[in-house]
């Protein structure tokens, strides 16, 4: 174990690990997005709609992320797409996050039993009040620990930007074992940070669900 090259790297994993906390953040707030209007076209009573959210969780959930980021990356410029290695990672994480989130958010929706929703259209309440007074708060809850393992994997997944050069903690792991030849003190100080991150998150989930469940 070569303590002191760990040492004198350190800083620049420091640096990689902002880039894949910034990835994660404007991933995962494009997956919520994604999620949500998914779940509501999966719930929707159009079928067009409801045909059109199976269709987008289908695809994405179907096909590797990988691919999906080297499409948009290296496919996107032949039909006019040109973007760069952070945003087209970020877009093509995002929807794929996206597709997860999807059955997420509708497995909470539906988990809320049909009573609360007829009780309030029985005191009068219109079917979008019942969804956002009723129904979206009980499931909110239901949906944290779900959503929650959904991020953990969203951030182990910005690894699989590193083939198209995003300096994240991966990418800057590759590009230090091509130096030092050292794979081993490079991967487990990227795999160290990457499991901060995660322990992070989860504590983030547990304080948020038990004020859930205190609420």
């Amino acid at each position: 174990m070569d303590i002191e090259l760990i040492l004198r790297v350190y800083p620049f994993f420091l640096q990689a690990a902002l880039v894949t906390v910034q990835l994660s953040v404007l991933t995962c707030i494009l997956g919520l997005i994604c999620g949500a209007i998914g779940a509501f076209m999966r719930l929707s009573r159009l079928v067009p709609l409801r045909w059109f959210g199976a269709v987008y969780v289908s695809l994405f959930r179907g096909t590797p992320a990988l691919i999906q980021v080297f499409i948009l990356y290296f496919g996107g410029p032949q039909v006019g797409i040109n973007l760069d290695a952070f945003t087209a990672g970020t877009i093509a994480l995002g929807v794929n996050i996206g597709a997860y989130m999807t059955e997420t958010i509708r497995g909470a929706i539906l988990s809320v039993d049909k009573g609360q929703t007829e009780a309030a259209r029985t005191l009068g309440m219109s079917k979008g009040e019942t969804m956002r007074k009723v129904v979206l708060p009980q499931a909110a809850r239901m949906m944290i620990r779900p959503l929650g393992v959904n991020i953990n994997a969203l951030i182990k997944g910005t690894a699989l930007l590193a083939p198209i050069s995003v300096i994240e903690l991966t990418q800057t792991a590759q590009r230090f074992i091509g130096s030092t030849y050292k794979p081993f003190e490079m991967f487990l100080l990227a795999g160290i940070l990457y499991m901060l991150f995660i322990y992070a998150v989860g504590l983030g989930i547990n304080w948020l669900d038990r004020k859930a469940r205190i609420s």
